[in-house]
């Protein structure tokens, strides 16, 4: 019998992202998510302090070319090892003003539209939306 492993106890906000620390080097890590096979290579701006196998919070934030409502698939992010190429998944929350989309892809990751025809104000939360994203995904921990 295969055991997950246990779920977070504790409410956090909706919009960050949960991991456990794989490896930290200067200027970037590697963070997994539980009950899953993930392994992110994100930026850091910021110097992490937690250990590699502890647990990690913070904003996943990419830039978005082009995102399309879609309707079929599930969440998920390509490729399962590795930086961000391409995400998918139901937005949370929208934020006209900072042109971002929050999606659960599994993890949450915020999306900075960079196509100017396109407004926040486009979609609506609960839309399954996907798309490229550029190089250079990163992490900023909760302080």
């Amino acid at each position: 019998m295969h055991m997950l492993h246990p779920a977070p106890t504790t409410p956090i906000d909706p919009s960050l992202a949960r991991g456990i620390l794989e490896s930290a080097h200067t200027g970037h890590i590697v963070v997994s998510f539980p009950n899953t096979s993930y392994q992110m290579h994100l930026l850091v701006p910021l110097q992490m302090r937690a250990e590699p196998g502890k647990k990690v919070i913070g904003t996943i934030r990419v830039d978005a070319r082009r995102v399309d409502i879609v309707d079929t698939g599930g969440k998920y992010v390509e490729p399962l090892i590795g930086r961000p190429r391409r995400v998918q998944g139901r937005i949370v929350a929208c934020n006209a003003t900072a042109r971002t989309l929050t999606v659960d892809a599994g993890m949450p990751i915020h999306l900075h539209l960079l196509d100017q025809r396109q407004s926040a104000a486009d979609f609506a939360p609960g839309d399954l939306v996907s798309c490229d994203v550029r190089d250079g995904a990163t992490f900023t921990p909760q302080e």
